[in-house]
């Protein structure tokens, strides 16, 4: 069995590009969600913690999404979710636009949006990328995922503009055209099966490598993508207490909504840097190192948050904290790659992707549950770093076991390349 198309070749970059630009396209949900909060808030006339519940409801059906759609990947090829995921996204930003009330309006996000639309458009384009590289395999997925950021420093002020003079429903019709229209076309762009997915059927070659991969971290299969999945939950609560509520943050502080929005495409445009210099260093001393360091320096990043709030620092402190977190996610695929087998690239980067956005969920809602408890967001910033230091702690504990049973954690490019 052949294959047209190598890894690592001109084939396999200019597809990176149209993930890249599919990703971009997909991950606008979970996003401009976060920008028409205050508006939303004040048309249906709710709670904070209430109207936190649309982005919630999304991240959990983008979570669960993604593992659906990394198993119908495995299957059928990355094309079927990004197409089912073009419909999702366009029916979804429609529904929402004609939401008559909050529930409505949070179950087009959590079933639309989220479990049919963006969930296409995160996990199996990870997964499928690494897929397609060997010696570039970090800085590749790293470009993929800049996608997701890429997003959040691009829809929130245009998204901003439109709501301030049109309205927010206007705004989500708007999206809901452009999802329609280009998905399609790009998704039609990704045809082409992966090379290591033809290798896994087709050569005996892989099968030292796959019974390997039965002892990643020298724990089972399950109990390591476990512990994995806890540590990408803890990570994002931490993360989404600034993401999701920097607009309303500002808004508060009496910096407005519009400053609020310029933060958060600052701290996602800066996320995108990070992304892209993460993926070199990880391929370089692999992905539970590269994961070691962002969480790391994400915990600094909150922690600066608590004694600084004048707008300056506010501005500051959101271009450190996209800078210092934005390869987190991405080292999760990297180390599935790294220690699981490749055939079970699409559902095993789904379902620890998918534990990170249950995190965003989950730090989303309780974020706003906290400021309704207190009047205040220092509270929920303190609980952000209490669970980063749960995703540290998981963290040290992997490299620790990964250095006993190999003596060092070996670079994702070593790996890759005795994979093939």
């Amino acid at each position: 069995m052949t294959t047209p198309h190598l890894a690592d070749s001109r084939y396999a970059w200019l597809r990176l590009a149209c993930a890249l630009a599919l990703m971009t396209i997909g991950s606008s949900a979970m996003y401009v969600v976060s920008v028409v909060l205050p508006a939303v808030q004040a048309e249906f006339g709710v709670s904070r913690s209430d109207a936190s519940l649309p982005y919630t409801l999304l991240m959990i059906g983008f979570g669960i999404g993604g593992i659906l759609m990394g198993r119908l990947s495995d299957r059928f090829g990355v094309t079927a979710p990004l197409l089912v995921g073009s419909v999702g996204l366009g029916l979804g930003f429609a529904a929402a636009a004609l939401a008559p009330n909050l529930g409505l309006f949070a179950l087009a996000h959590g079933v639309l949006l989220g479990l049919f639309g963006s969930a296409s458009t995160f996990g199996p384009l990870v997964a499928d990328t690494s897929l397609w590289f060997v010696r570039r395999r970090g800085i590749a997925v790293a470009i993929c995922a800049s996608g997701n950021y890429l997003a959040g420093a691009l829809w929130p002020p245009l998204v901003q503009a439109v709501v301030q003079a049109l309205g927010w429903r206007t705004a989500y019709f708007g999206l809901a055209a452009f999802c329609a229209v280009t998905m399609p076309l790009l998704a039609l762009c990704m045809r082409a099966r992966p090379p290591v997915a033809v290798a896994a059927v087709s050569s005996t070659a892989m099968a030292p490598r796959v019974l390997a991969s039965n002892r990643p971290f020298g724990l089972s299969l399950n109990r390591a993508q476990a512990l994995l999945c806890v540590a990408g939950v803890a990570c994002c609560v931490a993360m989404a207490m600034p993401q999701v509520h920097i607009v309303a943050y500002c808004g508060d502080l009496g910096f407005g909504a519009a400053r609020g929005a310029q933060m958060l495409s600052l701290m996602l445009a800066c996320g995108i840097a990070s992304r892209l210099i993460s993926g070199l260093i990880c391929d370089r001393i692999g992905g539970i190192r590269t994961l070691l360091l962002g969480s790391m320096l994400q915990g600094v990043a909150l922690l600066l948050f608590l004694p600084f709030d004048g707008l300056v620092s506010l501005y500051v402190i959101s271009a450190l904290f996209g800078l210092f977190q934005g390869g987190i996610v991405p080292s999760y695929a990297i180390i599935v790659r790294e220690h699981f087998p490749a055939a079970e690239a699409g559902a095993r980067v789904g379902t620890v992707l998918m534990c990170t956005l249950l995190g965003m969920a989950l730090g989303g809602w309780m974020s706003g549950k906290i400021f309704d408890l207190t009047g205040s967001y220092h509270a929920a910033f303190i609980n952000g770093v209490l669970w980063n230091l749960l995703n540290l702690g998981i963290v040290l504990y992997l490299l620790r076991r990964s250095r006993n049973k190999t003596g060092s954690a070996p670079p994702a490019g070593v790996v890759g390349a005795t994979a093939h």
